[in-house]
């Protein structure tokens, strides 16, 4: 697949207005602010054997949205003493937390690391998930894309959002961790999720998104139809006339309005052929990262011209490790 969306000279600095509803704050404030009052983040941690000897485990359960449980994986380096800086990951859609040693990269760095399950999925790649979702009920498409795609309030990603929140929360509370030094992170959904994180959490110490879905929705669905935004469409093809209740839906959880509220460093990355997450939704949200926030905070973005929806794939990766390593030092020095 060629290049199919704006040039790089455009995404440099494309912006694109949006039609934010007047409620967009509140509904979010609301929705956590409901889930806050369910108990203790953290319900459970329990020790795992994991056949690892340099890496220590804990199967974690907390409450999410409504207080729902949601598994996760903790880790940190084995024999390691004093709190450590904390990474946040989010899985990609479909994808489940799998098993505790499919993610090593941040652990095997020095962080303690926080895998979250998502829950109601886990079933399209991957080694599952262990999360159900209570409440899917809601009109909509099998995928969860689409559950709940008539009403903000019921749709799949309100709660996965807010699971993600929950997320942080928790791990401030496990033992080990330096809670000021908590890092959010993910790819294509994973990513999405951790600029919403960025958005609604506040002293996060980083913030590392790569080909993130939910930004730019509107244009995306207009330009691709694979993936998350091809269910929508599809879903659409045969419920004619609901597109403005789903345009509506979206509109709250549109990543570049909770990136245009985020305060912490940002590091981005995007392929210039990624028909998946197209990248001038990375770049809008690069682009208006803080604006609304009143803040300058540090960020910066990489470009790959010739990868799709795998990016830069692990030299991406090097590049957030050498990063975050210098954004943890610069914070540490200043506190």
């Amino acid at each position: 697949m060629p290049a199919f969306d704006l040039s790089v000279t455009e995404l440099e600095r494309y912006r694109p207005a949006l039609e934010e509803p007047a409620d967009f704050d509140e509904f979010w404030r609301e929705t956590l602010r409901e889930a806050a009052t369910q108990g203790d983040p953290v319900v459970s941690v329990r020790p795992v054997e994991t056949g690892l000897r340099l890496t220590e485990t804990w199967d974690v359960t907390f409450r999410g949205f409504a207080g729902d449980p949601v598994r996760a994986w903790f880790s940190r380096p084995a024999r390691t003493s004093g709190p450590l800086p904390a990474v946040v990951e989010y899985a990609g859609y479909g994808r489940g937390r799998g098993l505790p040693h499919e993610r090593l990269t941040w652990v095997n760095a020095g962080y303690a690391h926080l895998l979250m399950d998502n829950r109601g999925q886990g079933d399209q790649y991957g080694c599952g998930g262990d999360t159900p979702d209570p409440h899917a009920g809601a009109p909509g498409g099998p995928g969860p894309a689409v559950r709940g795609l008539l009403d903000p309030r019921d749709h799949h990603y309100r709660r996965l959002i807010t699971d993600a929140v929950r997320a942080v929360a928790a791990v401030r509370t496990l033992p080990g961790v330096d809670s000021a030094r908590t890092v959010a992170a993910g790819n294509s959904q994973g990513g999405g999720l951790a600029l919403a994180v960025a958005g609604l959490v506040p002293g996060l110490a980083a913030v590392l998104v790569t080909a993130p879905l939910l930004c730019g929705i509107r244009r995306a669905l207009d330009l691709t139809d694979a993936g998350p935004y091809g269910e929508i469409a599809a879903y659409l093809s045969v419920r004619r006339g609901a597109e403005r209740a789903a345009y509506r839906t979206l509109s709250y959880l549109e990543g570049v309005s909770f990136a245009r509220r985020a305060h912490a460093p940002a590091h981005f990355g995007t392929g210039l052929r990624d028909t998946v997450c197209p990248p001038s939704g990375a770049y809008a949200a690069f682009n208006r990262y803080g604006e609304s926030a009143g803040v300058d905070p540090r960020k910066e973005i990489h470009a790959y011209p010739f990868n799709g929806h795998e990016g830069g794939d692990a030299v991406h990766v090097r590049r957030q490790l050498d990063w975050l390593t210098e954004v943890l030092e610069v914070s540490r020095s200043r506190g």
